[in-house]
Protein backbone atom coordinates (compact mmCIF):
# COMPACT_ATOMS: atom_id res chain seq x y z
CA UNK A 1 0.00 0.00 0.00
CA UNK A 2 1.43 3.33 -1.08
CA UNK A 3 0.81 5.14 2.21
CA UNK A 4 2.58 2.60 4.42
CA UNK A 5 5.77 3.53 6.26
CA UNK A 6 8.74 1.20 5.96
CA UNK A 7 8.16 -0.14 9.48
CA UNK A 8 4.43 -0.70 8.84
CA UNK A 9 5.18 -2.53 5.59
CA UNK A 10 7.67 -4.76 7.41
CA UNK A 11 5.14 -5.39 10.19
CA UNK A 12 2.52 -6.52 7.67
CA UNK A 13 5.09 -8.66 5.89
CA UNK A 14 5.96 -10.31 9.22
CA UNK A 15 2.30 -11.10 9.82
CA UNK A 16 1.92 -12.53 6.30
CA UNK A 17 5.01 -14.70 6.84
CA UNK A 18 3.85 -15.87 10.27
CA UNK A 19 0.45 -16.87 8.87
CA UNK A 20 1.95 -18.79 5.93
CA UNK A 21 1.34 -22.58 6.16
CA UNK A 22 4.32 -24.57 7.48
CA UNK A 23 5.98 -21.46 8.95
CA UNK A 24 6.32 -22.07 12.68
CA UNK A 25 8.49 -20.17 15.18
CA UNK A 26 11.74 -21.94 14.23
CA UNK A 27 11.21 -21.48 10.50
CA UNK A 28 10.14 -17.84 10.91
CA UNK A 29 13.26 -17.07 12.95
CA UNK A 30 15.44 -18.95 10.47
CA UNK A 31 14.01 -17.07 7.50
CA UNK A 32 14.49 -13.68 9.18
CA UNK A 33 18.04 -14.62 10.16
CA UNK A 34 18.81 -15.83 6.66
CA UNK A 35 17.24 -13.01 4.64
CA UNK A 36 17.39 -10.06 7.04
CA UNK A 37 13.74 -8.97 6.88
CA UNK A 38 10.24 -10.37 6.61
CA UNK A 39 9.77 -8.75 3.19
CA UNK A 40 12.89 -10.42 1.81
CA UNK A 41 11.89 -13.74 3.38
CA UNK A 42 8.42 -13.53 1.78
CA UNK A 43 10.03 -13.03 -1.62
CA UNK A 44 12.31 -16.05 -1.10
CA UNK A 45 9.84 -18.45 0.53
CA UNK A 46 8.06 -19.76 -2.62
CA UNK A 47 11.37 -20.72 -4.24
CA UNK A 48 12.56 -22.40 -1.02
CA UNK A 49 9.35 -24.45 -0.89
CA UNK A 50 9.83 -25.53 -4.52
CA UNK A 51 13.42 -26.57 -3.78
CA UNK A 52 12.12 -28.60 -0.85
CA UNK A 53 9.77 -30.53 -3.11
CA UNK A 54 6.45 -28.80 -2.41
CA UNK A 55 3.59 -30.43 -4.29
CA UNK A 56 1.76 -27.11 -4.70
CA UNK A 57 2.50 -23.41 -4.58
CA UNK A 58 3.02 -21.89 -1.13
CA UNK A 59 -0.18 -20.20 0.06
CA UNK A 60 1.06 -16.86 1.39
CA UNK A 61 -1.70 -14.63 2.83
CA UNK A 62 -2.37 -11.53 0.77
CA UNK A 63 -2.15 -7.90 1.86
CA UNK A 64 -5.96 -7.71 2.15
CA UNK A 65 -5.89 -10.87 4.34
CA UNK A 66 -3.57 -9.31 6.91
CA UNK A 67 -5.36 -5.94 6.67
CA UNK A 68 -8.58 -7.70 7.71
CA UNK A 69 -6.81 -9.40 10.65
CA UNK A 70 -5.26 -6.12 11.82
CA UNK A 71 -8.63 -4.35 11.51
CA UNK A 72 -10.33 -7.11 13.52
CA UNK A 73 -7.67 -6.87 16.26
CA UNK A 74 -8.19 -3.09 16.39
CA UNK A 75 -11.96 -3.52 16.73
CA UNK A 76 -11.36 -5.78 19.74
CA UNK A 77 -9.12 -3.12 21.28
CA UNK A 78 -6.17 -5.49 20.92
CA UNK A 79 -2.54 -5.07 20.02
CA UNK A 80 -0.17 -7.10 17.84
CA UNK A 81 3.41 -7.77 18.98
CA UNK A 82 5.97 -8.88 16.37
CA UNK A 83 9.10 -10.73 17.53
CA UNK A 84 11.38 -8.60 15.35
CA UNK A 85 10.21 -5.31 16.90
CA UNK A 86 11.14 -3.40 20.04
CA UNK A 87 8.63 -3.82 22.86
CA UNK A 88 8.18 -7.55 22.31
CA UNK A 89 7.90 -9.34 25.71
CA UNK A 90 11.42 -9.98 27.00
CA UNK A 91 10.74 -13.47 28.34
CA UNK A 92 9.46 -14.74 24.99
CA UNK A 93 12.13 -12.81 23.07
CA UNK A 94 14.76 -14.79 24.99
CA UNK A 95 13.38 -18.11 23.72
CA UNK A 96 15.42 -19.89 21.08
CA UNK A 97 12.53 -19.43 18.65
CA UNK A 98 10.04 -16.80 19.87
CA UNK A 99 6.45 -16.96 18.63
CA UNK A 100 6.54 -14.70 15.55
CA UNK A 101 3.45 -12.67 16.46
CA UNK A 102 1.32 -12.28 19.57
CA UNK A 103 -2.15 -10.82 19.82
CA UNK A 104 -3.02 -9.23 23.16
CA UNK A 105 -6.37 -8.03 24.47
CA UNK A 106 -6.49 -6.10 27.73
CA UNK A 107 -3.46 -4.44 29.31
CA UNK A 108 -0.30 -5.25 27.30
CA UNK A 109 1.91 -3.48 29.87
CA UNK A 110 1.46 -6.57 32.07
CA UNK A 111 3.70 -8.48 29.66
CA UNK A 112 6.67 -6.36 30.71
CA UNK A 113 6.31 -7.29 34.40
CA UNK A 114 8.08 -10.12 36.22
CA UNK A 115 5.73 -13.10 36.28
CA UNK A 116 5.22 -16.46 37.92
CA UNK A 117 3.21 -19.16 36.18
CA UNK A 118 0.74 -21.19 38.21
CA UNK A 119 -0.65 -24.27 36.48
CA UNK A 120 -2.18 -27.58 37.47
CA UNK A 121 -4.97 -30.09 37.18
CA UNK A 122 -8.27 -29.27 35.49
CA UNK A 123 -10.06 -31.70 37.83
CA UNK A 124 -8.43 -30.03 40.84
CA UNK A 125 -9.41 -30.66 44.42
CA UNK A 126 -11.03 -27.95 46.53
CA UNK A 127 -7.84 -27.63 48.59
CA UNK A 128 -5.71 -27.44 45.45
CA UNK A 129 -7.83 -24.58 44.08
CA UNK A 130 -7.70 -22.79 47.43
CA UNK A 131 -3.90 -23.02 47.55
CA UNK A 132 -3.53 -21.89 43.93
CA UNK A 133 -5.68 -18.83 44.62
CA UNK A 134 -3.71 -17.99 47.77
CA UNK A 135 -0.37 -18.39 45.98
CA UNK A 136 -1.58 -16.04 43.24
CA UNK A 137 -2.92 -13.48 45.72
CA UNK A 138 0.28 -13.46 47.77
CA UNK A 139 2.57 -13.33 44.74
CA UNK A 140 0.52 -10.43 43.40
CA UNK A 141 0.84 -8.62 46.73
CA UNK A 142 4.61 -9.05 46.40
CA UNK A 143 4.54 -7.26 43.03
CA UNK A 144 4.58 -10.22 40.63
CA UNK A 145 2.07 -10.85 37.87
CA UNK A 146 0.61 -14.34 37.48
CA UNK A 147 0.39 -16.13 34.13
CA UNK A 148 -1.66 -19.25 33.43
CA UNK A 149 -3.74 -20.91 30.73
CA UNK A 150 -7.38 -20.11 31.66
CA UNK A 151 -8.21 -23.81 31.93
CA UNK A 152 -10.73 -24.97 34.49
CA UNK A 153 -9.39 -25.95 37.91
CA UNK A 154 -6.00 -24.65 39.05
CA UNK A 155 -5.54 -22.19 36.16
CA UNK A 156 -8.88 -20.48 36.80
CA UNK A 157 -8.21 -20.27 40.54
CA UNK A 158 -4.80 -18.68 39.92
CA UNK A 159 -6.31 -16.04 37.62
CA UNK A 160 -9.03 -15.28 40.15
CA UNK A 161 -6.48 -14.80 42.90
CA UNK A 162 -4.40 -12.34 40.85
CA UNK A 163 -7.10 -10.32 39.05
CA UNK A 164 -6.63 -7.32 41.31
CA UNK A 165 -2.84 -7.25 41.04
CA UNK A 166 -2.19 -8.44 37.48
CA UNK A 167 -2.70 -11.69 35.60
CA UNK A 168 -2.15 -12.89 32.04
CA UNK A 169 -4.01 -15.74 30.31
CA UNK A 170 -2.34 -17.52 27.38
CA UNK A 171 -4.85 -19.23 25.11
CA UNK A 172 -4.43 -22.20 22.76
CA UNK A 173 -6.88 -20.71 20.25
CA UNK A 174 -7.41 -17.15 19.05
CA UNK A 175 -7.75 -14.43 21.69
CA UNK A 176 -11.41 -14.04 20.70
CA UNK A 177 -12.27 -17.70 21.40
CA UNK A 178 -13.41 -18.47 24.95
CA UNK A 179 -12.26 -21.93 25.98
CA UNK A 180 -13.50 -23.63 28.01
CA UNK A 181 -16.91 -21.96 27.50
CA UNK A 182 -17.75 -22.06 31.22
CA UNK A 183 -14.91 -19.58 31.82
CA UNK A 184 -16.66 -16.83 29.81
CA UNK A 185 -17.10 -14.59 32.86
CA UNK A 186 -13.46 -15.07 33.83
CA UNK A 187 -12.41 -14.31 30.24
CA UNK A 188 -14.36 -11.04 30.28
CA UNK A 189 -12.76 -10.03 33.57
CA UNK A 190 -9.32 -10.91 32.22
CA UNK A 191 -9.89 -8.71 29.16
CA UNK A 192 -10.99 -5.84 31.41
CA UNK A 193 -8.48 -6.17 34.26
CA UNK A 194 -5.66 -8.36 32.99
CA UNK A 195 -4.46 -9.52 29.58
CA UNK A 196 -5.34 -12.34 27.19
CA UNK A 197 -2.60 -13.53 24.83
CA UNK A 198 -2.32 -15.91 21.87
CA UNK A 199 0.00 -16.60 18.96
CA UNK A 200 -2.91 -18.03 16.94
CA UNK A 201 -5.01 -16.06 14.42
CA UNK A 202 -8.35 -14.62 15.47
CA UNK A 203 -11.18 -17.10 15.15
CA UNK A 204 -8.87 -20.13 15.47
CA UNK A 205 -10.54 -22.78 17.68
CA UNK A 206 -8.10 -24.51 20.04
CA UNK A 207 -6.87 -27.90 18.83
CA UNK A 208 -4.96 -30.56 20.74
CA UNK A 209 -1.66 -29.73 19.01
CA UNK A 210 -1.97 -26.07 20.05
CA UNK A 211 -1.85 -26.72 23.81
CA UNK A 212 1.85 -27.64 24.02
CA UNK A 213 2.62 -24.40 22.14
CA UNK A 214 0.40 -22.55 24.62
CA UNK A 215 2.30 -24.17 27.52
CA UNK A 216 5.63 -23.09 26.02
CA UNK A 217 4.47 -19.48 26.09
CA UNK A 218 3.23 -19.73 29.67
CA UNK A 219 6.63 -20.89 30.92
CA UNK A 220 8.47 -18.52 28.61
CA UNK A 221 6.74 -15.45 30.04
CA UNK A 222 7.49 -16.48 33.61
CA UNK A 223 10.53 -16.39 35.88
CA UNK A 224 9.34 -19.62 37.43
CA UNK A 225 6.54 -22.16 37.13
CA UNK A 226 4.54 -23.33 40.16
CA UNK A 227 2.61 -26.57 39.71
CA UNK A 228 -0.33 -27.43 41.96
CA UNK A 229 -1.65 -30.95 41.37
CA UNK A 230 -0.52 -32.65 38.17
CA UNK A 231 -0.96 -36.26 37.18
CA UNK A 232 1.76 -38.05 35.26
CA UNK A 233 1.55 -37.20 31.56
CA UNK A 234 -0.47 -34.04 32.16
CA UNK A 235 -0.15 -30.77 30.30
CA UNK A 236 1.22 -29.15 33.45
CA UNK A 237 4.25 -31.45 33.30
CA UNK A 238 4.73 -30.45 29.66
CA UNK A 239 4.87 -26.86 30.92
CA UNK A 240 7.46 -27.93 33.50
CA UNK A 241 9.57 -29.57 30.79
CA UNK A 242 9.49 -26.39 28.71
CA UNK A 243 10.44 -24.39 31.79
CA UNK A 244 13.49 -26.61 32.33
CA UNK A 245 14.55 -26.17 28.69
CA UNK A 246 14.12 -22.41 29.06
CA UNK A 247 16.12 -22.16 32.28
CA UNK A 248 13.15 -21.20 34.44
CA UNK A 249 12.71 -22.19 38.09
CA UNK A 250 10.35 -25.06 38.95
CA UNK A 251 8.15 -25.08 42.05
CA UNK A 252 5.90 -27.98 43.02
CA UNK A 253 3.27 -28.36 45.73
CA UNK A 254 3.48 -31.78 47.43
CA UNK A 255 0.41 -33.97 47.78
CA UNK A 256 -0.79 -37.28 49.11
CA UNK A 257 0.79 -40.38 47.51
CA UNK A 258 -2.73 -41.77 47.32
CA UNK A 259 -3.91 -38.94 45.03
CA UNK A 260 -3.07 -39.48 41.32
CA UNK A 261 -3.09 -35.69 40.92
CA UNK A 262 -0.03 -35.49 43.18
CA UNK A 263 2.15 -38.04 41.40
CA UNK A 264 3.55 -35.57 38.90
CA UNK A 265 4.28 -32.85 41.46
CA UNK A 266 5.82 -35.30 43.94
CA UNK A 267 8.11 -36.64 41.22
CA UNK A 268 9.19 -33.11 40.29
CA UNK A 269 10.17 -32.53 43.92
CA UNK A 270 12.21 -35.76 43.96
CA UNK A 271 13.96 -34.55 40.80
CA UNK A 272 14.91 -31.19 42.29
CA UNK A 273 11.93 -28.84 42.05
CA UNK A 274 11.47 -26.49 45.01
CA UNK A 275 8.98 -27.91 47.49
CA UNK A 276 6.33 -25.21 47.73
CA UNK A 277 3.84 -24.65 50.51
CA UNK A 278 3.46 -20.88 50.28
CA UNK A 279 4.41 -17.85 48.18
CA UNK A 280 7.39 -17.31 50.50
CA UNK A 281 8.99 -20.51 49.12
CA UNK A 282 8.73 -19.07 45.61
CA UNK A 283 9.90 -15.59 46.54
CA UNK A 284 12.95 -16.92 48.39
CA UNK A 285 14.22 -18.47 45.15
CA UNK A 286 13.18 -15.71 42.75
CA UNK A 287 14.21 -12.56 44.65
CA UNK A 288 17.92 -12.85 43.69
CA UNK A 289 17.06 -12.96 39.96
CA UNK A 290 14.15 -10.53 39.74
CA UNK A 291 15.05 -7.39 37.85
CA UNK A 292 17.80 -9.10 35.86
CA UNK A 293 17.33 -9.59 32.13
CA UNK A 294 16.20 -12.93 30.77
CA UNK A 295 19.17 -14.98 29.60
CA UNK A 296 19.20 -16.26 26.05
CA UNK A 297 19.67 -20.05 25.89
CA UNK A 298 22.67 -19.75 23.57
CA UNK A 299 24.24 -17.32 21.18
CA UNK A 300 22.33 -17.02 17.94
CA UNK A 301 24.50 -17.19 14.89
CA UNK A 302 23.79 -15.80 11.48
CA UNK A 303 23.66 -18.33 8.67
CA UNK A 304 24.29 -15.95 5.80
CA UNK A 305 25.33 -12.45 4.75
CA UNK A 306 26.03 -11.51 1.13
CA UNK A 307 25.05 -12.76 -2.30
CA UNK A 308 28.24 -14.82 -2.68
CA UNK A 309 27.45 -16.68 0.54
CA UNK A 310 23.87 -17.26 -0.62
CA UNK A 311 25.05 -18.89 -3.84
CA UNK A 312 27.59 -21.03 -1.99
CA UNK A 313 25.06 -22.19 0.61
CA UNK A 314 22.41 -23.01 -2.01
CA UNK A 315 24.96 -24.97 -4.04
CA UNK A 316 25.92 -27.01 -0.97
CA UNK A 317 22.23 -27.47 -0.10
CA UNK A 318 21.66 -28.99 -3.55
CA UNK A 319 24.52 -31.42 -2.92
CA UNK A 320 23.34 -32.58 0.52
CA UNK A 321 19.54 -32.49 0.12
CA UNK A 322 19.17 -36.15 -0.85
CA UNK A 323 21.47 -37.18 2.00
CA UNK A 324 19.45 -35.20 4.54
CA UNK A 325 16.18 -36.67 3.26
CA UNK A 326 17.70 -40.14 3.63
CA UNK A 327 18.76 -39.43 7.24
CA UNK A 328 15.31 -38.18 8.20
CA UNK A 329 12.70 -40.69 9.32
CA UNK A 330 9.49 -40.81 11.36
CA UNK A 331 11.45 -40.73 14.65
CA UNK A 332 12.71 -37.28 15.72
CA UNK A 333 16.47 -36.70 15.47
CA UNK A 334 18.55 -33.81 16.83
CA UNK A 335 19.66 -31.24 14.27
CA UNK A 336 23.21 -31.45 15.65
CA UNK A 337 23.19 -35.17 14.88
CA UNK A 338 22.19 -34.43 11.28
CA UNK A 339 25.13 -32.03 11.01
CA UNK A 340 27.49 -34.70 12.35
CA UNK A 341 26.23 -37.54 10.15
CA UNK A 342 25.83 -35.53 6.95
CA UNK A 343 29.09 -33.62 7.19
CA UNK A 344 27.23 -30.52 6.01
CA UNK A 345 27.87 -27.01 7.24
CA UNK A 346 25.17 -25.79 9.66
CA UNK A 347 24.14 -23.05 7.21
CA UNK A 348 23.52 -25.49 4.36
CA UNK A 349 21.73 -27.98 6.61
CA UNK A 350 19.45 -25.28 8.01
CA UNK A 351 18.66 -24.16 4.48
CA UNK A 352 17.58 -27.68 3.52
CA UNK A 353 15.46 -27.96 6.68
CA UNK A 354 13.80 -24.62 5.91
CA UNK A 355 13.03 -25.81 2.38
CA UNK A 356 11.59 -29.13 3.58
CA UNK A 357 9.45 -27.48 6.25
CA UNK A 358 8.06 -24.89 3.84
CA UNK A 359 7.24 -27.79 1.51
CA UNK A 360 5.31 -29.50 4.34
CA UNK A 361 7.75 -32.41 4.47
CA UNK A 362 9.44 -31.72 7.83
CA UNK A 363 8.07 -31.70 11.39
CA UNK A 364 9.67 -29.85 14.31
CA UNK A 365 9.85 -31.32 17.81
CA UNK A 366 10.98 -30.03 21.23
CA UNK A 367 14.70 -30.20 21.95
CA UNK A 368 15.76 -28.97 18.48
CA UNK A 369 14.71 -32.25 16.87
CA UNK A 370 13.13 -32.87 13.47
CA UNK A 371 11.48 -35.72 11.60
CA UNK A 372 9.64 -36.50 8.39
CA UNK A 373 6.24 -34.83 8.36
Amino acid sequence: MGGQSSSEAERRAALRLARTPNVGPVTFAGLILRFGSARAALDAAPNLARRGGAAASLRIPSEPDVARELDAIARLGGRLFVSTEAGYPAGLGALDAPPPVLTVIGHPALLSRDMVAIVGARNASALGRKLAMKLATDLGAAGLAVVSGMARGIDAAAHEGALETGTVAVLAGGVDIVYPPENKTLYERLCAQGAVVSEMPLGQPPQARHFPRRNRLISGLARGVAIVEAAEGSGSLITANYALEQGREIFAVPGSPLDPRARGTNRLIREGATLTESADDILAVLRPILGHAFREPHERQSTDTGADDTARIEAEADEIRARIEELLGPAPVEVDELVRQSGATPAALLTVLLELELAGRLARHPGNRVSQA
